[in-house]
């Protein structure tokens, strides 16, 4: 029994057997740990790549982890926002819906009514296309559904004589690649803008159906309407559009404020409790404390709470689409407007300035600072279209509200004025962590 005992000992000098055996439950229970944080760490990421890319194709990083975590994924969001993931060996969709249908600042960047429209048009081409199509008989397609009598009649056109509208398809096209919806084969967009002794380069695309059946997130698809039916107003048509099924019964409405305000703070950069009505205000006032630690220790963000609103920011600034500060001349401006009216803020001037007074102050600005800017920014009279990018940049960030050609700062841009902060009352902490009454 002895010689037995040192044969297995011997293996390990210098300890004796039992120590060894109670060290293992704890070496694996490190693992284990360690293992639970990746795992959770994976999960928040890929919970992010989806909040910043909704229609997601395999070429994208994050789609290996959004499959792994599909199942408690698909449960966060339903239960949190309400909203429906879809997790495929060929792409992922979660089907976001806005809970401020009347923001005019979202959309895809740089597209207007007419390329919208041109986004539509490729789309429904696509649906009926066979597995591949080039870049030139999508153009023709699209021509020969932009003659339709309808669109003719609100003055929409389109052909492909020109390089500005081949140029048009090309920037709908670049669209659904990055939305994996078309895949390149062969070819260049480049050269089926710009034509050649009359000859243009083509490209071949493979189409992704799969992708393209999830572009519209809609709750009810707008060929499901008979004709006359369609609502006449486009606040109406969004509506009918997004409105989803809602079950009479007080937990249902409960489930209701609950999910419009996870979305608001998901997608929104602040949300101010005067902006929500009675109902949610309620639910909102008593609720927020909880609701934010939830969506803050799935997504990595950060909350701060104030007396007029919360805001989730992150720190690591990459789920923004608008991010503050930043670098270039238009962020800098941005900046400097900001801590502009932040001070104004908090020296009691609350009252709206006009644009003009805005450009005059990045007018004076430019003596400054303009050897930091861009070379178009430090002409003369390009104040005032800086200052249109500065308050739209603004207004995306909900840090100030236009109207009339006034801009009225908001209660979150006083995070950005220089010098000690300065609360205006005291608000004792409860379930909301209110602490003061500015951000």
């Amino acid at each position: 029994m002895t010689q037995r005992a040192k044969t297995v000992t011997s293996r390990y000098p210098g300890a004796p057997l039992a120590s060894r055996r109670r060290s293992e439950p704890v070496a694996s229970q490190r693992i284990g740990e360690l293992q639970a944080r990746q795992q959770r760490e994976e999960q928040r990421m890929a919970l992010r790549a989806l909040l910043m890319q909704p229609l997601m194709s395999p070429e994208h990083a994050e789609f290996p982890a959004v499959r792994r975590h599909a199942e408690a994924l698909r449960e966060w969001f339903a239960r949190e926002t309400g909203w429906m993931l879809h997790v495929a060996r060929d792409g992922a969709r979660l089907y976001k819906r806005p809970a401020d249908l009347g923001d005019a600042t979202r959309g895809l960047p740089g597209y207007d009514r007419r390329r919208y429209i041109l986004f539509c048009l490729a789309c429904a081409v696509l649906e009926r296309a066979d597995p591949q199509i080039t870049l030139q008989l999508l153009g023709e397609r699209v021509m020969q559904w932009a003659a339709e009598p309808a669109l003719a009649a609100r003055g929409f056109e389109f052909t492909l004589k020109t390089a500005a509208q081949r140029r048009e398809l090309v920037v709908v096209c670049r669209t659904l690649l990055a939305l994996g919806v078309l895949r390149r084969v062969a070819g260049d967009e480049d050269g089926f803008v710009n034509e050649n002794g009359g000859a243009r380069a083509d490209a071949l695309y493979d189409v992704r159906r799969r992708a393209l059946s999830g572009v519209l997130a809609a709750v009810r698809g707008p060929s499901t309407w008979a004709p006359g039916e369609s609502p006449a107003s486009l606040d109406e048509r969004l509506h009918s559009l997004a409105a989803e099924h809602l079950a009479d019964s007080d937990e249902a409405r409960r489930t209701t404020l609950r999910h419009r305000l996870a979305r608001r703070l998901l997608d929104d950069p602040v949300v101010y409790t005067d902006s929500l009505d009675a109902d949610a205000q309620a639910y909102f006032v008593n609720q927020r404390g909880p609701m934010a630690a939830r969506l803050c220790d799935a997504t990595g963000l950060a909350a701060e709470q104030r007396a007029e609103g919360v805001a989730l920011t992150d720190e690591a600034g990459t789920l923004s689409d608008v991010a503050m500060p930043a670098e270039g001349t238009d962020a800098h401006a941005t900046l400097l407007v900001a801590e502009h009216l932040a001070s104004r803020m908090r020296a009691g001037e609350r009252g709206a300035l006009t644009d003009e007074a805005i450009a005059a102050f990045l007018r004076d600005a430019t003596d400054r600072y303009g050897r930091f800017w861009r070379k178009t920014a430090r002409e003369p009279g390009a104040e005032r279209e800086l200052a249109q990018l500065v308050l739209e940049r603004l207004g995306k960030l909900q840090l100030v509200a236009r109207e009339d050609g006034r801009a009225r700062p908001l209660p979150a841009i006083a995070r950005f004025a220089l010098g000690e902060a300065e609360l205006v009352q005291r608000v004792p902490a409860d379930a909301a962590g209110s602490t003061g009454a500015l951000f």
